[in-house]
């Protein structure tokens, strides 16, 4: 499977509560078999348990504050039930889903942010050879976005979702990355952007028009874009396969309205 023609999407965690979602992700799939790979979060399924156990979900700049006893917590959410259930549903539909994560073979590495986010991680490597043996395999990798430290240091870091697809499509060199989220694309001024450009996108960081998981999304498509991933969308269920759909991150241009 050449490169170019990957297609990484991130699923969030809002955007699993749509129906609809697994059967167009399956559709994308059998139209283009071992082209895609899925990358999911499952920010409101850790929410539930973290709090099930007697914790306080907290987050700083849209990413989730990570104790050394929530990384457990976040293994269970992720790694287990989120990943199992999306891999699920797909077999289901005929999809030949196989469920990692980035601490499989140590395939996303990662760093503290600092001490504050305690086992909150940046991503800082990405080994593709397991992503790519399932590709050539004709296999859907679903990755939870967990990830291991440095080499020789135990135990997991949790790594937000848009970071970790943005790292992952940047080194498969993907054509395209989606963040498939529950809003029709970016949003400025009350108008969803048909496009956005680095300059647009980092006014809207910095004024803190784009706050929160989208503020995350709008950078790390910035990065994904400067790692060489050749297009990046934000955008809702029908943009997996409506091209044409949701907000394109450009490096240069403007921002048009829809």
């Amino acid at each position: 499977m050449s490169a170019t023609s990957i297609r990484v999407l991130k699923v969030g965690g809002r955007a699993q509560e749509d129906p609809s979602l697994i059967g167009v992700i399956a559709a994308a799939w059998h139209a283009a078999p071992g082209a895609l790979c899925v990358v999911h979060g499952g920010a409101v399924e850790i929410d539930k348990l973290q709090r099930a156990l007697g914790s306080t979900p907290r987050f700083v700049g849209g990413r989730r504050v990570t104790s050394a006893d929530d990384i457990e917590t976040v293994r269970m959410a992720l790694s287990g039930a989120a990943n199992k259930r999306l891999v699920s549903a797909l077999c289901a539909l005929g999809v030949p889903a196989v469920g990692i994560s980035g601490e499989d073979a140590a395939m996303l590495r990662a760093a503290p942010f600092d001490d504050a986010m305690g086992r909150a991680g940046r991503p800082e490597s990405v080994r593709t050879g397991l992503v790519r043996l399932l590709l050539d395999g004709g296999f859907l990798p679903v990755i939870a976005p967990l990830a291991a430290g440095a080499e020789g240091e135990a135990g997991a870091f949790n790594v937000n979702g848009d970071d970790a697809a943005a790292a992952i499509a940047a080194a498969l060199g993907a054509a395209e990355l989606l963040f498939v989220t529950d809003v029709a694309g970016v949003r400025r001024e009350g108008e969803t952007l048909d496009s956005l450009d680095a300059a647009g996108a980092n006014a809207m960081l910095s004024s803190g028009a784009a706050e929160g998981g989208m503020a995350v999304k709008v950078a790390s498509a910035l990065g994904a874009l400067a790692g060489g991933t050749a297009r990046v969308r934000i955008g809702g269920t029908a943009a997996i396969m409506d091209a044409s759909a949701g907000t394109t991150l450009t490096l240069h241009g403007e921002g048009v309205l829809t």
